[in-house]
């Protein structure tokens, strides 16, 4: 009897090592899957997205220096070369971003390019400084050019391996939530085979979760970046899910923003516009709205033709951002809200003085978008909306400032309110306008 008994319980110690064997295995296999895939899903975000981010922007920036040295060179417009120098300050800035990031080794290949095209581009700018249009030409067509094209091709190249190595990431994640699932079933089987009933709760927990997870991965491989997995409360089960939501938080903003971007002068759009005025009315931090109205512009495209509408709508844009990027902060916002209508949000004591540099600078072109007959009489004669001829004078800007701290308590639709007030009180006035709300 006492062997039998000694029998039975060395079995079931023995079947309760088994299962709580299999158990441990299963969840610690389980969890350090899961570690894993955090880590890599973090990487995605903070490294693989941010680095394909910074690829594009250069990208950009330099298909900007392109189009803007090509309008230099063959116009020689002294205006132009402000322009040119600050697409210059900002592709110092995109490589200073990327030697401080942790990816740098990643975007190394571009830096020896990078630094002969920023030499021969410092001799083209001396060039241009003095007015050497001949030495600046050759520059341009033997150097610079050159090295654009290859950079250009380099960065695109970059950005093709980058893609592959954020789809590589995604795959990878499904593959092992895959294996994981696969393989904590199978430890979970066996458990299960040897009658633990606690092991049941266990292996459906985890079934759960490596599930919901593989579905998570896919989805968002698949672009939808809304989902959210259904996790349970472990702290790795949730860590993984905040990082997971947050990247598809991230890939969904990029793809709003990049979609609500105006395509006529690459301007933020609506959305950009009302979550920096939601971010800082929450943040309470006092700031200025400039709302920038052309006058006569639809006379002018009416007149002109689409073409030549769209070319002042691009031109003034550009004009907007130099303004603000010289006379503003970093961290002003500068948006194209449609049509002949931006947007400027910078701080509280900057608005009134950019608006006034802002009328200065449009003032000063306005008048080449005109033919030599219009310039001369300062107005042309055509029809209005109703089908009815009169005269219209050249095109003229009206600036709505608004300040925050002019509202106990400030919101989008009181700033809009206001903007549209001013705006229909300056349209009624002759010439270019702005001004300042001080009504509280």
């Amino acid at each position: 009897m006492r062997k039998l008994f000694s029998t039975v319980t060395k079995k079931v110690i023995i079947g309760y090592l088994v299962i709580v064997f299999f158990s441990l295995l299963a969840i610690g296999f389980a969890l350090f899957r899961l570690h894993q895939q955090t880590a890599q899903a973090q990487q995605l975000v903070n490294v693989d997205f941010r680095a394909f981010e910074l690829v594009r922007d250069l990208q950009q920036n330099l298909l900007a220096q392109e189009n803007i040295e090509k309008q230099l060179l063959i116009l020689r417009d002294p205006s132009l070369r402000e322009l040119r120098f600050n697409r210059n300050d900002a592709l110092s800035g995109y490589a200073l971003s990327i030697s401080r990031e942790p990816f740098v080794d990643l975007l190394a290949p571009l830096f020896e390019r990078l630094r002969a095209y920023r030499k021969f581009d410092d001799q083209l700018s001396e060039a241009l400084l003095w007015n050497n249009w001949e030495k600046a030409i050759n520059i341009s067509n033997e150097s610079t050019v050159p090295l654009r094209s290859q950079l250009l091709k380099q960065l695109a190249n970059l950005r093709q391996q980058q893609q592959l190595r954020i789809n590589n990431g995604l795959a990878a994640l499904s593959k092992k939530s895959d294996e994981a699932y696969r393989l904590t079933l199978l430890f979970a089987m066996i458990g299960i085979g040897l009658s633990a009933p606690v092991s049941v709760a266990v292996i459906m927990s985890i079934h759960r979760s490596v599930k919901a997870l593989k579905q998570a991965t896919l989805e968002i491989s698949d672009g939808s970046f809304e989902h959210q997995p259904n996790l349970s409360d472990d702290e790795e089960f949730a860590q993984l899910a905040k990082d997971f939501i947050s990247m598809g938080r991230k890939l969904r903003e990029l793809e709003q923003l990049r979609l609500d971007a105006s395509p006529l002068t690459g301007l933020p759009g609506n959305l950009a516009i009302d979550r920096e005025l939601d971010q800082r009315i929450s943040r309470r931090e006092p700031f200025t709205h400039l709302y920038i109205d052309l006058d006569n512009f639809k006379s002018y495209s009416d007149r002109y033709g689409y073409k030549a509408g769209s070319d002042v709508l691009a031109r003034v844009g550009e004009m907007i951002e130099r303004v603000v990027r010289q006379g503003g902060t970093p961290e002003d916002l500068i948006g194209h809200i449609g049509g002949d209508d931006y947007v400027v949000v910078t701080e509280l004591e900057k608005g009134e003085e950019l608006a006034k540099k802002l009328i200065e600078e449009f003032k000063q072109m306005v008048p080449y978008f005109y033919n030599e007959e219009d310039r001369a009489k300062g107005s042309f004669i055509g029809k209005d909306r109703f089908g009815v001829e009169r005269t219209f004078p050249l095109m003229t800007v009206s600036i709505a400032v608004i300040r925050s701290d002019h509202y106990d308590f400030p919101s989008r639709l009181a700033i809009s309110q206001d903007c549209a007030k001013v705006k229909k009180f300056l349209k009624e006035q002759q010439g270019s306008n702005y001004m300042l709300d001080r009504r509280k």
